[in-house]
């Protein structure tokens, strides 16, 4: 039951992230701390489980992404190495962050950034085009503080890679693609550290390694992109702006929850 619990997970989180068009962490996370409740896995580390399983999910999607844009040649395997380069970095120092919050407090950090990211949808928030693409330096400073942030929101990176590359300048398309490529080193790393720091605690599931749950990581890895596909077939038959407003609400109420409900 446990194995069928994450493949239906797995397939709801791809066909939201497929329908959507966002990274399926976003979805992932808050799924994962109500299905690792509702199984009695308790105390102050559900919150960790779930990031550091989204993570490692993220791992695997990601693949079939930057598949798919080096297909179409759109990536810039220069500027994603260099944003890579302080993402690995960032990524891992994220899961050490995490690792020294409470679980409450890092439910509050996740539901303000659903807010945020909620704020964004409803209202179009995004930066204006005009600043240049900076040098290697401030690049690999850019991927470390992308990887930092997306390491404890368990996330892709792709809410904050793409705005920073757009505001830089680069073309949507390449900016989406490059996105993709720095996605993988976030999950990889990002789930190392959550692997390695999690080690340490007591009270972790038999199935556990460190703080990556994993039936949950397999089950979710399996059914997620196969549905991901079928949700961006869907999303070509329904409103953009309805279903932009749709997932909007969704993360305000995950955001809601989290900022003043945790636990």
């Amino acid at each position: 039951m446990t194995w069928l619990m994450y493949l239906a997970l797995g397939a709801f989180a791809g066909t939201l992230a497929g329908l959507f068009g966002v990274g399926g962490g976003l979805i992932i996370v808050p799924v994962l701390i109500i299905s690792f409740k509702l199984q009695g896995i308790g105390g102050d580390l559900v919150t960790h489980m779930a990031v550091g399983t989204s993570l490692a999910t993220i791992m695997f999607t990601s693949l079939t992404a930057i598949h798919t844009h080096h297909g179409r040649r759109a990536i810039d395997w220069r500027l994603a190495a260099m944003l890579s380069v302080g993402i690995v970095v960032g990524a891992w120092l994220g899961g050490y962050t995490a690792d020294k919050l409470s679980g409450p407090l890092l439910q509050r950090l996740i539901g303000l950034f659903a807010w945020l990211m909620a704020a964004q949808m409803l209202f179009g928030l995004a930066p204006r085009g005009g600043a240049q693409l900076p040098g290697k330096p401030v690049q690999v400073a850019a991927g470390g503080i992308i990887g930092w942030a997306s390491g404890i929101f368990g996330i892709g990176g792709g809410s904050l890679t793409v705005p920073f590359l757009s505001w830089c300048s680069v073309p949507m398309q390449r900016a989406v693609a490059v996105s993709s490529v720095c996605g993988f080193p976030i999950a990889l790393v990002g789930a190392l550290s959550y692997v390695v720091h999690g080690m340490a605690h007591q009270g972790l599931p038999d199935e556990a390694w460190g703080y990556v749950y994993l039936p949950a990581m397999i089950g979710i890895s399996l059914a997620s992109m196969p549905f991901a596909r079928f949700g961006a077939i869907l999303a070509h038959k329904l409103s953009a702006l309805v279903l932009k407003r749709a997932f909007a609400i969704f993360l305000l109420l995950v955001g809601t929850k989290f900022l003043f409900f945790p636990g």
